[in-house]
């Protein structure tokens, strides 16, 4: 009995030092690395109508799966204001300009875009930015 649970406590302890091992590689920070000097990326901001904040809640997050699984995409955030529902603030990061421009022509974009004049007030705010890095 006392050497299966000396084995157990072996497994255990085996198990978190491997765990312990895979976070330190995947921790907190370590995606930051994947971003290019420079990178493109976009700050945009979409408020629904008055009324139309579901309706648009509903066609907007089908976009968090379908631009995460675009292999160009590095970041992208879809995020809701908590003091004004509708309000809507996307963080996208891509390598290049170009990259994002090829998003931009998907036709899941497009048709996002296409229901914005019947959801949203004034389309979308775009500012455009470059990702700044400290490298020494």
């Amino acid at each position: 009995m006392r050497s299966m649970a000396w084995a157990v406590v072996s497994i255990l302890v085996a198990c978190a030092t491997a765990a312990s091992v895979v976070l330190a590689q995947a921790g907190p920070g370590k995606g930051y690395k994947q971003i290019p000097p420079g990178a493109y990326s976009i700050v945009a901001e979409v408020r629904a109508k008055a009324g139309k904040e579901a309706e648009l809640r509903t066609a907007t997050l089908p976009l968090i799966a379908l631009v995460r699984s675009d292999p160009k995409n590095i970041v992208y955030f879809l995020q809701e204001d908590r003091e004004l529902p509708g309000r809507f603030v996307f963080y996208e990061v891509f390598a290049n300009q170009q990259d994002f421009e090829a998003h931009n022509a998907m036709s899941y974009v497009k048709a996002w875009l296409a229901k914005l004049p019947e959801l949203a007030v004034g389309g979308v705010k775009v500012t455009r930015m470059a990702i700044l890095s400290d490298t020494r």
